[in-house]
């Protein structure tokens, strides 16, 4: 099973009013071989999930949780393996990142934690509304092997910020509150207060990262041109809006910002979810670095309270690669990598709005038969202002370590 084509679909922290045909596809899909997962006939491709998360969903007990508007959380970061070797200074925070990122220390097994969290307005107009951040997440410990065990977790809901809150509290506090849904045929069900929980994952015995195993991401050329045209040979899904038969197709079939695109996120991947050595690591920094329109944009803090630097990509979309065959946004957004140079590592990725939700997708038809398009009330985000925060990824952890999975 592709891991990441898996969590790129994962639904983030939603329980979802729909048919029980819908939801027994969902429950079901692990059992489909990835060439055999089931695609939608319609623009409105079903995202793909877990099974410890669809059993929530079955069982009305999907959770969320929320981090504080200036960035704090309540958990803990994981620590490095070494002091770095390099400080930030004048140069190239991308650079800096690679040459300590080369240095970090090998393990038996690569350990990550890692957070998705949605933004979601919560009101019937731009007046009253208040933002509610759902998030859910994964722990894995991945072997040489390619055999992964892990955990999905799942949090208690909350506002993002003290505004939020007291909107929230004014409302009557509510357990449970509803967003649209632009994926489903209903609403989205976001709990709110709920504490975290944490289900065993399925064991995963060929993992594998953009239809890449183990071994051969251990093989990966060690610069970044090298890299670069190791990538450009993989087949995958990598535009926004995908062909409706499933075609794969290698990332050199696409060009400007949509190959940015394409090779970001891959290199997002061995950065974070992939068990990528260090030498890998360090080509795929420098891999971004040499990409056109990328720029740092000073400092930020992550989701976690972590101040890094922020690196910016020039996507014409964030939409998640290889879900829909139609367009499913109707704003713009900038997307950001918060990076550590000094310890050579990315913090997260974040998505912030760039032009609110407007206008209306195209007509398509849905499985029912029924014809409709997306309009601006379908959106999650669609009282979000310039400059807000529309979802995003945090990597609390993410290293080579000798402890097993706990």
């Amino acid at each position: 099973m592709d891991e990441l084509e898996a969590l790129r679909g994962m639904r983030t922290n939603l329980a979802v009013e729909e048919s029980p045909e819908r939801l027994g596809l969902r429950t079901n899909w692990r059992a489909e071989t990835p060439e055999r997962r089931l695609r939608s006939r319609s623009s409105w491709r079903l995202p793909v999930i877990g099974v410890a998360t669809a059993a929530a969903v079955a069982a009305g007990t999907v959770a969320v949780v929320a981090v504080n508007s200036d960035g704090g959380g309540s958990a803990t970061p994981g620590k490095s393996g070494t002091p770095p070797t390099v400080a930030l200074g004048g140069g190239n925070a991308l650079l800096v990142a690679a040459t300590n990122a080369e240095k970090a220390p090998a393990g038996a097994y690569w350990h990550t934690r890692r957070i998705m969290g949605e933004i979601n307005d919560v009101g019937k107009s731009g007046a009253d509304y208040y933002r509610v951040d759902s998030r859910q997440g994964m722990e894995s410990w991945t072997d040489a092997a390619g055999k992964q065990r892990g955990f999905h977790l799942d949090f208690g809901g909350r506002p993002l910020g003290p505004q939020d809150d007291q909107k929230w509290r004014a409302a009557g506090s509510p357990k449970e509150v509803k967003a649209p849904n632009p994926d489903g045929d209903g609403p989205a069900i976001i709990f709110m207060g709920e504490q975290p929980s944490r289900t065993p994952w399925p064991p995963d015995d060929k993992v594998r990262y953009y239809g890449l195993t183990v071994k051969q991401i251990a093989a990966l050329p060690t610069t970044p041109q090298g890299l670069q045209n190791a990538l450009l040979d993989v087949k995958d899904h990598w535009r926004a809006v995908s062909p409706e038969d499933g075609h794969k197709e290698p990332m050199r079939n696409v060009h400007g910002s949509e190959r940015v695109r394409a090779l970001s996120e891959v290199a997002g991947a061995l950065l974070s979810e992939a068990p990528a050595p260090p030498k890998v690591r360090a080509a795929a920094f420098r891999m971004l670095a040499s990409l056109p329109g990328i720029k740092a944009e000073g400092t930020a803090a992550d989701p976690l309270g972590r101040t890094g630097t922020v690196i910016s990509l020039p996507l014409a979309t964030t939409t998640q690669l290889g879900l829909h065959t139609s367009p499913m946004q109707l704003g713009t957004y900038r997307r950001q990598w918060i990076i550590d140079p000094a310890h050579g590592r990315l913090l997260a990725v974040r998505d912030l709005t760039a032009t609110p939700p407007h206008g209306h997708g195209p007509y398509t038809t849905r499985d029912s038969g029924a014809r409709t398009r997306l309009e601006v009330d379908d959106m999650p985000d669609r009282f979000h202002k310039r400059g807000d925060l529309a979802g995003y990824v945090v990597y609390e952890v993410a290293e080579w370590t000798n402890a097993g999975p706990r």
